[in-house]
């Protein structure tokens, strides 16, 4: 199958290319990255319901798990069937389309199953064995782009839908501030009066618990700052999703521009990246320093990366390679 160039063909085309592609005597199957996040699950579930409007079911799946309670309680309000990938008996015949992620990287698992489709907006290269990729890097949110093939092919977004891809969109972009685009904006806008405004901002607050305080005092208590740059190692481990929320806050320091922050979860090393310097690239440093040890990437702002080899981490290692990328 050849792949599809996005760039020579309208975005209603690639869809109706897509949605004739899918044989429907196939069980297809729609998968987030590993331990999805909101807009990973906000981007699978609006296009499982796009995707009824033409008559094909598909199935929910992910790996790891879901770590956040906000996140479960968007899934329990919204009523979103979404399931550990292991709960299915999965075939080689079955056909999978991969959302907020992309074939071949490390934090998306290679399912059992053809990979049909990719729909991702983080910094990735398209791969050559899927026929269909519509990669979007410039956009702050996956959820966005499942929002433009409502409005390509203008079908109506269900009240549900549109609630999830509001949460989506606000969590990826941190309220429209990180990494946003004109396309995001747009989609807000849109989605604004569709949506259950009080469901999504309940969501937004309350997305730390008191049991999560722990975590922030000792980002408090351990933190390294050299000059705009900050580093903290959790050693007593501290999730991935809960990382990234820890990252925004040091972040928010006046005299931090960069922060990367880790922690050893079961026996593997999880990173979590903010910048907000433009002329950094926090995509680019993480992929280097875990250079040969481990693999990072994402966006400009806001990246992670992995160690899976824990004897390969050395905290003073990474913390001096980082201060040799950012060249302070």
């Amino acid at each position: 199958m050849i792949p599809i160039d996005l760039k020579q063909e309208t975005i209603m085309s690639q869809i109706q290319r897509l949605i004739s592609s899918i044989n429907t005597e196939h069980t297809l199957f729609i998968q987030t990255h590993n331990f999805p996040d909101h807009d990973a699950v906000a981007s699978a579930f609006a296009l499982k319901q796009f995707f009824l409007n033409f008559h094909i079911k598909s199935n929910l799946v992910y790996e790891g798990e879901i770590q956040r309670d906000s996140l479960k309680n968007m899934i329990k309000s919204l009523k979103i069937d979404i399931r550990d990938s292991k709960e299915y008996e999965l075939s080689a015949d079955d056909k999978i389309i991969i959302v907020d992620g992309c074939k071949h990287n490390k934090n998306v698992t290679d399912l059992i199953g053809d990979e049909i489709a990719v729909i991702d907006h983080h910094n990735v290269d398209s791969p050559d064995d899927v026929p269909f990729c519509d990669i979007r890097s410039d956009y702050g949110a996956c959820s966005s782009i499942i929002y433009s093939y409502y409005e390509e092919s203008g079908i109506e977004i269900p009240h549900t839908v549109a609630t999830a891809l509001m949460i989506g969109i606000n969590m990826d972009t941190a309220l429209l501030t990180r990494d946003v685009s004109a396309h995001d904006v747009s989609a807000y806008s849109n989605l604004y009066s569709l949506a259950d405004m009080r469901m999504v901002n309940t969501i937004l607050r309350n997305y730390i618990q008191v049991k999560d305080l722990k975590f922030y005092k000792d980002a408090i208590n351990n933190l390294k700052i050299r000059k705009n740059f900050a580093f903290c190692y959790f050693q007593d481990g501290c999730n991935q999703n809960l990382l990234g929320i820890l990252g925004d806050f040091v972040l928010s320091l006046k005299e931090v521009d960069f922060v990367v922050l880790c922690a050893e979860n079961k026996r593997k090393i999880n990173f979590s990246v903010r910048n907000e310097n433009a002329d950094w690239n926090a995509a680019a440093f993480i992929e280097r320093v875990l250079e040969g040890i481990g693999f990072g990437g994402g966006h400009t702002d806001m990246a992670g990366g992995i160690i899976t080899n824990l004897s390969l981490f050395n905290e003073n290692k990474i913390y001096d390679s980082f201060i040799s990328q950012l060249g302070i």
